[in-house]
């Protein structure tokens, strides 16, 4: 790990997912290596593209909740579950153009913040997807200086708002603990077996094959769409590349449910190498909108000062 302060990582986290966010949605349910086709040359720009319903760098669902998470977290100077849900709810009634089914049934259903996801999945048998990973960068620098067993019982918390899988719980808790270690200057990859001991007995060895050292997207037994082929793929990336700009391409380049993958690999990376591994040229055209909320757009400048607040 290179030495970058605490402060440096947080933003990397936040930024990077969100950077990662934008720079997948275009290539979305795509095929393997579009990224790479079309910009066989890194560095040389015109990365942050748009198409396929979006303007180049602007964030999808994945950030625009992240960004409700993170201002309900600063707003209720801490985690207040029924308030993050009440913005979830607000925000899917204005018609978000990239909610996901699950999250958009949980959501609309009328039921409870205590109650909606573990009714959904009862009905439907279905809550493992990576709509609550997706979202987990700002919570995860928020609650990392609390230690391992906080922060990975926050994630499941905020996980089980949409999810009532608890596979989706245990995914989101990884990848927040992941996020603790390297805000804290080591490697999260050397942290997985340790991470690994702290998932629920029941996941553990699930989790345990996807973050495997020899495990590789190709070996999924499902769509990187849910959270096992996600997490997987996102510490596949982290460990295969040397910084921020491969570990995202490498990502995108997997195709499928491009804009998430590369939204958690941008989390870990982005944490792992700081914020001035991300390239300005994607941070400048990153942009935020947030239905529902009076037309509010946030841009790079106002997710730095979210992922400052969350860290400090």
């Amino acid at each position: 790990m290179t030495s970058v302060p605490a402060p440096d990582r947080a933003l990397g986290a936040v930024i990077g997912s969100a950077v990662g966010d934008a720079l997948g949605a275009p290539f979305e349910f795509g095929p393997q290596g579009a990224f790479s086709a079309r910009f066989p040359e890194p560095g040389r720009g015109g990365e942050m593209c748009g198409g396929g319903g979006w303007d180049p760098g602007e964030a999808t669902d994945d950030t625009q909740m992240a960004v409700l998470v993170a201002e309900s977290l600063l707003e209720c100077g801490g985690l207040d579950l029924p308030d993050v849900f009440r913005r979830f709810e607000r925000w899917a009634a204005a018609g978000p153009k990239d909610i996901g089914l699950q999250t958009e049934a949980v959501l609309s259903s009328g039921d409870g913040w205590d109650t909606a996801a573990a009714l959904h999945f009862q009905v439907n048998g279905r809550g493992a997807g990576n709509g609550a990973l997706m979202r987990a960068a700002p919570s995860a620098v928020h609650f990392a200086p609390l230690g391992r067993d906080a922060t990975m019982d926050a994630a499941r918390r905020i996980a089980a708002l949409t999810h009532g899988d608890r596979a989706a719980w245990e995914g989101t808790a990884v990848f927040h603990e992941l996020v603790r270690v390297a805000l804290a200057g080591d490697d999260p990859l050397t942290a997985l077996p340790g991470t690994l001991r702290a998932v629920h007995p029941g996941h553990r060895a699930r989790y345990a094959t996807v973050l495997a050292r020899d495990w590789h997207p190709d070996l999924a037994t499902e769509f990187n769409g849910a959270v096992w082929p996600c997490l997987g793929s996102a510490v596949w990336a982290l460990r295969t590349t040397a910084t921020y700009e491969e570990a995202v391409r490498a990502a995108i380049d997997l195709g499928g449910d491009t804009d998430t993958v590369a939204a958690v690999t941008g989390g870990l990376a982005g944490a792992a190498y700081g914020i001035a591994a991300v390239p300005a040229r994607w941070t400048e055209a990153l942009h935020v909108p947030l239905p529902g909320f009076g037309g509010r757009v946030l841009h790079s400048a106002e997710l730095a000062d979210i992922a400052r607040r969350l860290h400090g």
